[in-house]
């Protein structure tokens, strides 16, 4: 079999295999408010967020994956190396943070693997200077790194906004009968922003995909940047597959720290959350935004938690989560500069 051919398809197959570790390590953010609240069981809330998850295929188009995929790498720069050197970045960092059980940002993780990957090899063969300047593209980071802050506090905004709402309108219901209509309305919340979750993180796999069909010479540049030709739909749907499969086996060390040790939840806070964190994904995922799910949930746990009293928000794990936040991108960065740094000693045209 064609050498290149190998190389394409090892590479393709571990996009999915991070895309399933994605929906694994991010399951939690789908299904830890709808399990904290005991409205759905973990076994059928697991089934309910990779369904949806999968649906979302049809539904928020691609523009994240082409911000991933043309926006935030020089092309010159990509090659079958440096995507493979990239996934093994994220995917070291995923495990990482799934075993210490931290809700950080598989997407971040991977964009920063990418980034650590080509910089090194323009490092190695253009030199030190071609490293960041050479390599990077602004437009596509300068949206990303705003959105590091900008969609946690979405979350928290939107959150507190409708927990006030709700605390407002309901205010003369029982907590019986609120606790009962939350409990039905959870699922549409859950369902949403498991929508939101498959819709934007699936896409950053399929960007990372598109890169490497580009670099292995089997989709031309005009492709890229367009409709990915003939690879369209099997791109979106197995990155759907693996994401909302990833999400079935789920992640339970990460729903226990997003459903309980952040903030207790009940049902109408566990909407709250899932609908601003659904709002946030929707917006950003058509925008060609690529956030952290992670971040944007969490910011909205925060922000239920917050209304009813600030110490009901266990601040300790929050900045536990937040130094892993911070760390990710610099972090599978580096693993990523070192996996293709070892590469290149093997094979030095890499």
């Amino acid at each position: 079999m064609n050498t290149g051919l190998v190389l394409v398809l090892v590479t393709v197959s571990i996009a999915f295999v991070f895309d399933f570790l994605n929906g694994f390590h991010d399951a939690a953010n789908s299904i830890a408010t709808v399990v904290s609240t005991r409205v759905l069981s973990p076994t059928l809330a697991v089934f309910w967020a990779a369904f949806f998850n999968f649906v979302a295929a049809f539904f928020l188009g691609t523009a994240v994956a082409h911000t991933i995929g043309k926006g935030m790498i020089n092309l010159d720069y990509v090659t079958q190396f440096v995507v493979l050197s990239a996934l093994l970045g994220a995917i070291v960092w995923d495990l990482l943070t799934w075993w210490w059980g931290l809700p950080t940002s598989s997407s971040h993780a991977l964009i920063g693997g990418y980034a650590g990957a080509a910089m090194t090899k323009a490092a190695l063969h253009a030199g030190v200077g071609r490293a960041v300047f050479g390599v990077i593209i602004p437009s596509g980071w300068t949206k990303t790194l705003v959105f590091i802050v900008v969609a946690p506090v979405m979350g928290l905004v939107l959150a507190l906004f409708f927990m006030i709402s709700v605390l407002w309108l309901f205010k003369d219901k029982s907590p019986r009968q609120v606790d009962s209509w939350f409990r039905r309305l959870q699922l549409l919340s859950a369902a949403g922003y498991s929508l939101g979750h498959g819709g934007n993180d699936a896409q950053k796999t399929m960007g990372i995909v598109a890169g490497a069909l580009y670099a292995a010479g089997y989709m031309s540049k005009a492709q890229l940047a367009g409709n990915w030709g003939r690879w369209h739909w099997p791109i979106i749907l197995l990155a759907h597959s693996a994401m909302a499969l990833g999400t079935y086996f789920g992640g339970w060390r990460i729903v226990h720290t997003m459903g309980q040790k952040i903030t207790k939840l009940k049902p109408f806070g566990g909407f709250c959350a899932e609908a601003a964190g659904s709002i946030t994904l929707f917006g950003t995922a058509l925008a060609g935004i690529p956030v952290s799910t992670t971040h944007t949930i969490t910011g909205a746990i925060v922000g239920v938690g917050a209304v009813n009293r600030l110490s009901a928000v266990r601040w300790g794990v929050a900045s536990r989560i937040v130094w892993a936040w911070i760390l990710t991108i610099p972090a599978a960065g580096l693993v990523a500069a070192l996996t293709f740094w070892l590469i290149h000693l093997v094979h030095p045209g890499a």
